[in-house]
């Protein structure tokens, strides 16, 4: 267990001695492993649950408590119909079987070839995908207990599995993003709730959680503070910490959005949310101007206005992918579209979000241009 220190803080001028050994020496002089510290995985992976808590919202909070069943254990065998209605009602049949997975096994104890084998297993019995987010955050919860308590952990396995292939998220071209545009700017009413996104590349959390002081047209720049969560819920604090961030505002956005900010309905929203609900006429007073839940932007706003302009379905997500594989299309550099997209690893935004955004032949004909460059004069 971790000993808060009970000195307190005193104002004295520190010598650059001083300042040295307050550092180095509690490092040295730090006692060693008490029975009360992580000693088993379910203890490691109970703390780092503990430690997550209240520093990321409730619903990812949630998957991860229900991710670290499939470390800790037992594993029960069946369908995931079987353990989902085992998880919610603790209903199982007479003869069900259970596996002991992690937990109860010693860190001390605990080797690569045991981490493999319970990767195995849970392949088998849950598939790649579920073994792989299991695995992730076992290596979390490891790393983590390691930096406090100085336990020795074993590496993770390498060569585990070729895993399963990304599927690619259908987005709308660019020629088909300039159709949505020019109907955004027709629409008066609520163009500006599914032009958003293809400007700016924010999440639909973000988007919802937006709040006119946030925006700074005098200076050109959105701040993203905040989002939403499925329910409803305002949280303080984006997906990640890099999501705090400010996106700057583009020619077309901002006139769009002064056009917005003098029609926006906030009578009934203390926040003054930049998309807030319309409501229908019959009921203005009760829903207009109240924050919009993602259900509702959805169904009322994103969906009738791309099929109302006769484009193909995609999902508000699909968006945030359409405005950096743009980006990256048009040659801005990978460093500069991560900052935008709110990713603390560039890599993030190369391997899941970069798509291609425009035919094969054209790419060719930029190679044969760059290998020939007397062609294209």
């Amino acid at each position: 267990m971790l000993v808060k220190s009970t000195n307190r803080f005193r104002r004295r001028t520190w010598s650059r001695r001083e300042i040295s050994n307050s550092i180095i020496t509690p490092l040295r002089t730090r006692p060693a492993l008490k029975p009360t510290t992580p000693c088993t995985v379910a203890d490691a992976v109970q703390y780092w649950l503990k430690v997550r808590e209240g520093q990321i919202k409730a619903s990812t909070f949630r998957d991860y408590k229900q991710v670290s069943q499939y470390i800790i254990g037992p594993l029960l065998v069946g369908t995931k119909w079987d353990r989902h209605r085992w998880n919610r009602s603790r209903t199982i049949a007479r003869d069900a079987q259970f596996l002991e997975l992690l937990g109860s096994i010693q860190l001390g104890d605990l080797s690569t070839s045991l981490i493999r084998d319970w990767h195995k297993v849970l392949c088998a019995h849950t598939g790649q995908h579920v073994a792989s987010v299991a695995k992730k955050h076992l290596r979390t919860a490891l790393t983590l207990v390691a930096e406090d308590f100085r336990v020795s952990v074993p590496p993770m396995p390498s060569r585990t599995g070729r895993g399963r292939a990304r599927r690619i998220k259908k987005i709308l071209a660019p020629d088909q993003v300039g159709v949505l545009l020019e109907g955004a700017e027709r629409d008066a009413r609520k163009g500006m709730y599914y032009a958003f996104p293809f400007l700016t590349g924010t999440r639909p959390s973000e988007q919802l959680a937006l709040q006119w002081r946030d925006v700074d047209l005098h200076s050109g720049v959105i701040h993203v503070r905040r989002m939403v969560e499925q329910n409803g819920r305002l949280c303080e604090f984006t997906k990640t910490a890099a999501g705090m961030r400010e996106i700057p505002i583009a020619p077309l956005l901002a006139e769009m959005l002064r056009r917005w900010q003098t029609s926006c309905p906030s009578s009934h929203d203390p926040l003054g949310h930049v998309f807030p609900c319309l409501g229908r006429a019959e009921h203005s007073s009760k829903k207009r101007g109240t924050p919009l839940s993602y259900v509702n932007f959805l169904n009322t706003y994103w969906r009738p206005g791309l099929l109302g302009l006769g484009l193909p379905y995609v999902t508000p997500h699909s968006a945030r992918h359409v405005f950096i594989s743009t980006l990256q299309a048009r040659g801005v550099e990978v460093g500069l579209v991560a900052k935008l997209a709110g990713h603390a690893n560039p890599t993030v935004t190369l391997s899941h979000y970069t798509q291609a955004v425009r035919g094969g032949d054209a790419g060719l004909r930029l190679l044969e241009t760059a290998y020939r460059p007397d062609v294209g004069r």
